[in-house]
């Protein structure tokens, strides 16, 4: 029965074969692989050192999270107990299973230092910025088709948010659009940053205008999702602007964004759900969402349903056909009752 650290040993041997199949959108650049974040996402933020007495491990300096490739396996999969990581470890490394299997006990290690430090970043963060509505970012989200977005107090407005060149590592700054991450109880655990071009031409030019930081494993942007009133029904999506296209044709509805198709697999929904919508871009990232998700509901017994886009994903769909025509084709994916409950006559 091999430990959590002989599985990162065994895995260290082989890092780049690991960082192959897990984080396929990288490259090697000399003794590292460069990939933007665990989700597998392009980029330059992660680096893996893949030789030497460091082998195996891995800093995102755009999050602050770092770990050795067993933690890398745990996030890229989206797992979140122990023996998950492990029996997908043992699979990739061609291992037996042990007998009896690992509890979630057994080999886990204390990873709340590193993340209560980026939570209370990101909580700082957060309290330096302001309301949405007639900023730069409101106008970003508008031209997106979102018209509402200042409705919802987990968006807010940075006028000067430091973004730093992860390869020259020049820091400079920007105006950003800022997503609270929360988790159950409405906890701030992290944020989602946004940079945006100083004349109003979209998202800044810059190699990652998109960053998150602090923990967002299991957690979510959450939009009309009071803590006070019990939730039945929900959706739960991918991209940032996936999720507020939607809340903009169902403001009532209550919805959560994970961020990446990695962290949508992770998303914990409420107590009491009992049908939970999974709206995933149309791509092999959102299909991996749609399917560890559904699988994840279903274990809690909650009924998994899809929202499928009809382009590219609902921002699109919203942007070049349309609210009415995007009402309409979600009106055929609902339930009866919660068509009749949250969309539009």
């Amino acid at each position: 029965m091999l430990s959590a650290s002989e599985l990162a040993g065994r895995l260290a041997q082989n890092a780049e074969a690991v960082c192959r199949h897990y984080l396929s959108a990288g490259r090697r650049a000399g003794n590292y692989w460069i990939v933007g974040d665990v989700g597998n996402n392009k980029g330059r933020s992660l680096y893996v050192h893949l030789i030497g007495r460091r082998a195996g491990k891995w800093t995102d300096a755009a999050t602050g999270q770092y770990g050795d490739l067993f933690d890398l396996v745990r996030e890229s999969c989206g797992f979140v107990y122990f023996r998950d990581v492990a029996d997908e470890v043992r699979h990739f490394l061609s291992l037996s299973r042990p007998d009896p299997p690992l509890s979630a006990k057994n080999g886990s290690r204390d990873y709340s230092k590193a993340a209560r430090a980026t939570a209370e970043r990101a909580r700082r963060l957060f309290r330096k910025t302001e309301p949405l509505l007639g900023t730069l970012a409101d106008h970003y989200l508008r031209q997106r088709g979102i018209l509402r977005a200042s409705v919802h107090s987990a968006l807010r407005f940075h006028p000067s948010c430091y973004y730093r060149d992860l390869v020259t590592g020049k820091m400079t700054s920007y105006s950003a659009l800022i997503a609270a991450v929360t988790d159950g109880a409405g906890t701030i655990t992290g944020v989602h940053r946004t940079w945006l071009d100083p004349d109003g031409d979209g998202k800044a030019r810059v190699e990652d205008p998109r960053r998150a930081l602090g923990g967002l494993l299991g957690n979510a942007v959450r939009f009309c999702m009071p803590l006070e009133m019990p939730m039945t029904v929900m959706v739960a999506g991918e991209g940032l602007e996936t999720v507020l296209s939607l809340s903009h044709v169902m403001p009532r509805m209550p919805m959560a964004a994970a961020l990446t198709g990695n962290h949508l697999v992770a998303f914990r929904p409420p107590a009491g759900c009992q049908r939970l919508y999974i709206a995933a871009d149309a791509d092999a990232a959102g299909r991996h969402g749609i399917e560890g998700l559904s699988r994840r509901a279903q274990s809690l017994g909650i009924l998994p349903l899809v929202l499928s886009p009809e382009l590219g994903d609902f921002n699109e769909d919203l942007r070049q056909l349309g609210p009415d025509r995007l009402s309409a084709a979600l009106r055929a994916q609902l339930a009866p009752e919660d068509s009749a409950a949250f969309l539009p006559a």
